[in-house]
């Protein structure tokens, strides 16, 4: 089944001008509609809806905040062929844009539809082995920009049965950490677009959600950025074994964390899922630690200057 990824994912938030704030300073776009949609360069985006929005009832039977997961398809015999495995065994309801419906086995609400992601003109973060002779490789007043929705990671209090809902799908395993599987769909070679966390059923939903940017400096840029708009850092920067990729996470509205990755590994179907206990010496390569600017004969980062040169 040629499903591509995540273009969509739906939060019911308690502060919509909170949210909404939150998600410009990330660097989504505002998009006019029924509700309030956020886009990266390709399309794929996040929409939020009011706590109380009667038309995105909270199914988990959690405080967490998802509502609901829209997967793209490629095209319309994509989106036949996953509504003829669904329908084996669950109801699936057809939407009026011609998307589909379904719950999975742990009561997440799912939506497929013709995807949605459009080809985008953005330049690309390059090395100096890249780049052509006396051009630069910093700007200081570039803003990196979301790139397209990557992937998240949901707590579940059965990952087995979340699992093999999804090798229905057509997804692979492509890693596991601690038991718990990176999945990817066929329509694409990225990593993953889906990690699952063994939790109490309490936790059930959301843990983060991720947006590419085009390199590790534009991670860095952006989350600095991000920072200093006064959003609070979770973890990072650093980067992942798993998967390689670079990332900043972010504390967010939206009841989970919000990443910003690049460098996501690429894999086909020859590749041969690894397998690494649960530990912090799996969860990343490295990890640094942001600090306030410091110059050369200033006082060491992080202490505060106590008067005169130095």
């Amino acid at each position: 089944m040629n499903i591509i990824g995540p273009d969509t994912l739906t939060f019911a938030v308690a502060d919509m001008e909170q949210a909404t704030t939150y998600l410009t300073d990330y660097g989504l776009v505002p998009v006019s509609g029924d509700v309030r949609r956020f886009e990266a360069l390709d399309g794929s985006g996040i929409e939020i809806v009011a706590e109380d929005d009667s038309a995105y009832p909270n199914r988990l039977g959690t405080d967490n905040r998802l509502r609901c997961t829209t997967y793209g398809v490629a095209d319309q015999a994509a989106l036949d062929a996953v509504a003829a495995e669904l329908e084996k065994d669950r109801a699936v309801t057809r939407l009026a844009d011609g998307g589909i419906e379904v719950q999975d086995d742990l009561d997440f609400v799912l939506r497929f539809a013709l995807t949605r992601r459009r080809a985008f003109d953005a330049s690309m973060e390059r090395s100096n082995v890249e780049r052509a002779v006396n051009e630069m490789g910093f700007a200081d007043d570039f803003v990196p920009v979301p790139r397209t929705l990557s992937h998240f990671a949901l707590f579940v209090p059965d990952v087995e049965k979340v699992e093999a809902f999804y090798h229905r799908l057509g997804f692979r395993v492509t890693d596991r950490l601690g038991g718990g599987p990176f999945m990817r769909p066929a329509g694409t070679h990225e990593h993953h677009t889906l990690f699952l966390i063994k939790t109490p059923p309490h936790m059930k939903g959301m843990e983060h959600l991720a947006f590419h940017v085009s390199g590790p400096g534009e991670v860095m840029r952006a989350g600095d950025r991000f920072s200093k708009l006064g959003h609070d850092s979770f973890w990072g920067p650093g980067r992942h074994i798993m998967g390689s990729n670079w990332f900043w996470y972010f504390k967010s509205p939206l009841g989970c964390n919000v990443e910003y990755d690049a460098d996501l590994d690429q894999v086909d179907d020859g590749w041969v899922a690894r397998a690494m206990p649960f530990h912090p010496d799996n969860a990343q390569a490295f990890l640094f630690q942001q600090r306030e600017n410091w110059v050369p004969g200033g006082p060491p980062p992080g202490v505060a200057a106590t008067g005169g040169a130095h």
